[in-house]
């Protein structure tokens, strides 16, 4: 996808039916044993045509409730990656530790 490309519901549906075509190739057998995404309430998640794709492919879709002041799933493996970069560090106080982690 070249930078600057609009998501919508026809970009989101080929990128599913690519993803589809790419577990067949590398990963045969996680289609049978199923596909699970992790949705918010973006038009193209939601759109009428990215369902029927999502129906046909028979693939759950487990909805992140709008607001939600938990992170989403996808972002937990932030956590290893800041901890490896905080370790042994020490702040004196709450203002240099939010300089250091947002600059």
């Amino acid at each position: 996808m070249t930078r600057g490309t609009t998501i919508n519901s026809e970009v989101y549906c080929r990128t599913l039916k690519k993803l589809k075509k790419d577990i067949q190739n590398k990963r045969r057998g996680l289609l049978s044993s199923g596909v699970m995404l992790l949705h918010d309430n973006a038009r193209p998640h939601i759109a009428v045509r990215s369902g029927e794709v999502l129906r046909k492919f028979k693939w759950d879709v487990f909805q992140q409730p709008p607001y939600s002041p938990d992170l989403a799933p996808s972002d937990f493996y932030l956590f290893t990656a800041m901890k490896k970069w905080l370790g042994g560090q020490h702040f004196t106080d709450y203002e240099e530790l939010k300089n250091a982690v947002t600059h």
